[in-house]
């Protein structure tokens, strides 16, 4: 049972927020408040009770755009990626004196804090077993996404379908996954995150699914 609704923040980092370093645009708190509006909190690590810290590096151009961004400290799962992509979403909203050096990296730690009552007695044990899962789960996603790359090409072999249904089957890839991820990446469709949302449609296709055709066309070129 879910005793509070998900907390997403970002902590303080007052070195940027000197009038000597890059600031975001209406300060810190507009900065807290970009990250817990726009950020997905990632389903696995949701559903696994999965939180923690991650550390993004990054540069900031004269015009405030975010470039050479990168995860420096992690957990190797989804939050990376979603921590990556909530600071790269910052790009454009920075304001960058100019005694900056551009070649300067700065960082920023994403928390991602669930307060749910089966995550408060989730166990370290636990908490590493779930993220050793997670990625033997990519090793085996990659036999899924390779068998519909070439069924769309027509050099499949119709007698593998049905160990890859079961596979997809055993990682929790049904519609509903389908579903939730179309929903994610349409609304990271109206984040202005055009990039993302194509990784997920194109995701959905990966996995042998239609639903996201008329998305991959309209969006991802």
């Amino acid at each position: 049972m879910i005793t509070n609704l998900v907390l997403i923040y970002i902590l303080q980092i007052f070195t940027l927020f000197n009038s000597d370093h890059p600031r975001f645009k209406g300060g810190e708190r507009a900065l807290a408040l970009f990250v817990s509006h726009n950020l997905i909190y990632p389903e696995y690590s949701r559903q696994n009770c999965l939180h923690g810290t991650v550390n993004v590096s990054f540069k900031l151009n004269r015009k405030g755009q975010v470039f050479d961004s990168h995860v420096t400290k992690g957990f190797g799962i989804d939050l990376d990626d979603e921590a990556l992509r909530i600071i790269r979403l910052t790009s454009g909203k920075w304001v960058v004196p100019s005694s900056h050096d551009t070649t300067d990296y700065l960082v920023l730690p994403v928390n991602f804090s669930l307060k749910m009552v089966e995550c408060e007695r989730n166990s370290p044990e636990n908490f590493q077993k779930a993220i050793a899962a997670y990625k033997a789960q990519q090793s085996l996603s990659f036999a899924i996404f390779n068998f519909y790359e070439k069924k769309a090409k027509g050099e499949y072999n119709p007698w593998e379908e049905g160990r890859i249904i079961a596979l997809k089957s055993q990682l929790g890839y049904d519609e509903r996954y389908i579903n939730q991820l179309l929903k994610q990446a349409n609304r990271k469709l109206k984040q202005g995150d055009p990039e993302s949302a194509c990784d997920d449609y194109l995701t959905i296709r990966r996995l042998g699914s239609s639903k996201a055709d008329k998305f991959i066309e309209e969006n991802c070129h």
